[in-house]
């Protein structure tokens, strides 16, 4: 699993939005919360289309590490 420099996964691409179709888009970046329980149950805590942040099975997504430039874009647009 990928890392950033804070030991935590930022953000996340979906690659299944099975049984989630209006709260993950497929192929969308998504901001992946700390939640170290969740990790250990195999979950991401992710902010959703909904704009809020809930547990989905970590399977359904591939972390990434951003450039600084577009991470910096996220955070101001968040």
């Amino acid at each position: 699993m990928m890392r950033n420099p804070d030991h935590l996964i930022a953000y996340a691409v979906c690659i299944n939005n099975a049984d989630y179709p209006a709260s993950l888009e497929r192929h969308k970046i998504y901001r992946v919360l700390p939640d170290e329980d969740a990790a250990a149950d195999g979950d991401l805590r992710i902010i959703d289309e909904s704009g809020e942040d809930y547990l989905y099975s970590a399977d359904r997504f591939v972390p990434i590490q951003l450039p600084s430039a577009v991470e910096k874009s996220f955070e101001m647009a968040a």
